[in-house]
């Protein structure tokens, strides 16, 4: 199953519950529009490579379209349409005044210099400056990027159409950023986290969690559930991991990581596998790295009673049915990673207001956002008797379908 098609099939499993009709169903599941470009720079070699980059917009009904643009060697088309159609889910999920989009250049960045990559990101924005901008399409950092190269997106579209921060979100601070925004994604992990706990009873100090994944995500979620008292018990990276069941040393971790760029070979655990990461002994699992980790042949054996989806589509189909029927709880990466949205919401919000606001505020109204959206999913989930997924969509759906019948057909 693609991953388009995975995305679709939690769609549909949920607009059937709905009943709103097969005419409806796919106006709302197509994208509005699929941009393909071509990205041919000149390497610090003097070699011409060409790179294929994609900009695929989901729906504009509720706003603007916002999504990510990530630099990687997985991207393709497939890919970005089923994490466009995510984004659109997913700020509706969290009622922000936005529709989905979602970009990628297929390349390995770390292949290319600095100077290559700041190439490679303007010859991008030259290809799609006219399909983006404040009022239309916002991107964001997602996997393999980050503040400069939303620094480098917001100087070559200024180019274009004169000087405009609200282009891009997840910018540096020096340049027009939301203090918040890096740890953005994982504090809402951490909130949706305390919201779940609640629910069933567990105090978040001493339960136990494993986090696969420690990239931006990961590692500031290990980080907040760590300062909150929790227990990590594992770890791990694209490069290997580290478990102790008597919990992880967070502090020394990062400064190991700050080191030698990995989580492998930090001395206060013993290494293990992406897989048994996944697998730990533990209450609560973050999937926090790529999407499809979370499959059914590694389903049997997750022994978490938690599941709470720091990534974008971690879990597949297959997967997902196993643990309904194992009465594992999955909250999903609709609700769970929507934090970095949020504050990118917020940064955009400055940026039109000419306005900066201070980290604490930030903070209040993520946690607000993030909590109330939490209580409405959950909401559903008991009274219609839903996985928290299938209610997360319907909630979704609802919005964007009402937002989409009251603009005209």
């Amino acid at each position: 199953m693609s991953a388009a098609d995975q995305t679709n099939y939690y769609f549909k499993k949920a607009s059937r519950i709905m009943d709103v009709g097969e005419r409806i169903e796919t106006l709302l599941a197509t994208p509005l529009r699929e941009v393909k470009v071509q990205v041919s720079i000149e390497l610090d070699s003097g070699e011409i490579r060409t790179f294929i980059g994609y900009r695929i917009q989901h729906d504009n009904s509720r706003g603007p379209m916002k999504g990510g643009i990530r630099f990687h060697p997985t991207v393709d088309q497939d890919e970005v349409v089923s994490l466009a159609s995510l984004m659109t889910w997913k700020t509706a999920v969290v009622n922000l005044p936005y529709g989905g989009a979602k970009g990628g250049v297929n390349c390995d960045p770390s292949q290319l210099s600095i100077k290559e990559l700041e190439r490679l990101t303007r010859k991008f924005v030259d290809q799609v400056h006219d399909f983006i901008g404040p009022t239309r399409d916002i991107p964001a950092p997602d996997v393999n990027t980050n503040p400069q190269v939303m620094a480098w997106i917001m100087d070559q579209y200024s180019k274009y159409h004169g000087h405009s921060p609200a282009v891009v979100t997840g910018k540096p601070i020096d340049l027009y950023g939301s203090r918040g925004r890096e740890a953005a994604t994982g504090r809402g992990v951490l909130y949706v986290i305390r919201e779940i706990l609640r629910d069933v009873a567990l105090p978040i100090k001493g339960t136990r969690f494993a986090i696969q994944g420690f990239g931006n995500v990961g590692s500031h979620a290990a980080r907040l559930i760590s300062e909150d008292g929790g227990r990590i018990v594992a770890v791990s990276d694209v490069h290997g991991g580290v478990r102790n069941p008597q919990g992880l040393d967070v502090p020394a971790l990062f400064e190991h990581v700050k080191r030698h760029g990995t989580v492998k070979g930090f001395n206060g655990g013993d290494a293990c596998t992406n897989e048994e990461v996944l697998t730990a002994d533990c209450e609560v699992l973050v999937p926090a790295a790529l999407g499809g980790v979370l499959t059914k042949e590694i389903a049997p054996a997750v022994r978490a009673r938690i599941i709470v989806e720091g990534a974008n589509a971690p879990t597949t189909p297959e997967a997902d049915e196993i643990f309904e029927k194992r009465g594992i709880v999955v909250v999903p990466d609709i609700l769970a990673n929507a934090g970095g949205v949020t504050v990118s919401y917020f940064e955009w919000v400055q940026n039109l207001q000419h306005v900066a606001w201070d980290e604490d505020r930030v903070n209040v109204e993520l946690e607000k956002i993030i909590k109330e959206a939490y209580e409405r999913v959950a909401h559903i989930s008991r009274t219609r008797k839903l996985p928290l997924r299938t209610a997360a969509f319907v909630l979704a759906i609802g919005r964007v379908g009402k937002a989409t019948v009251l603009r005209g057909i």
